[in-house]
């Protein structure tokens, strides 16, 4: 059997972010069989469709959407802005889905992880994040949902994961997204 590789895309581009903690603790755990990979975005220019329709697209979009393609299945990982997405997250999202028609998230399965330092885990990004997942055909793991609240109280300082509970957590959303993606991916 090959290696699925998953690519991980943070939502935020803080040099300390919880979220940038996150996914590198899902590296670390990685499951046999797999390949997690972060994908940076901060350097993605905002999407403008004139580039694509007058062939002008930075040359890092075309990078991007290779990248995008080569993977088997996502994993969002994603700070609340706002009750929303981070801009930097959604922009990553519409630069893989155009030109219109050769979006290369289709049929990727995926699955959202949201945090915050508050109590509710960035329920709202979780959500708004889910809604655009539905429209590029993301089908996106329904349970178990993975918010994580109170973040900052689970890493040290090196960004090492230190709560038990949290660390629980995250091993049983992996083996129930290890099992999900399989029913996509053989």
């Amino acid at each position: 059997m090959a290696n699925k590789t998953v690519g991980i895309f943070v939502g935020s581009l803080r040099k300390d972010s919880f979220n940038k903690k996150i996914a590198n603790y899902l590296v670390s755990i990685t499951p046999e069989g797999y390949t997690f990979k972060i994908i940076e975005i901060g350097q993605l220019a905002f999407y403008n469709q004139d580039f694509d329709d007058e062939g002008t697209a930075p040359e890092n979009y075309a990078t991007f959407r290779e990248e995008v393609k080569a993977l088997d299945t996502v994993l969002f990982v994603t700070p609340e802005y706002n009750r929303s997405v981070p801009a930097v997250l959604k922009n990553a999202i519409d630069v893989a889905s155009r030109p219109y028609g050769k979006s290369v998230w289709d049929k990727k399965p995926g699955a959202v992880i949201s945090s915050s330092i508050g109590g509710i885990g960035g329920f709202g990004a979780n959500h708004h994040l889910r809604q655009s997942l539905v429209f590029v055909n993301v089908p996106t793991m329904a349970q178990p949902e993975m918010y994580c609240g109170n973040v900052a109280d689970s890493f040290d300082k090196e960004g090492k994961l230190t709560n038990k509970e949290t660390e629980k957590f995250f091993k049983g959303f992996l083996e129930a997204y290890v099992k999900w993606v399989e029913t996509f991916v053989k």
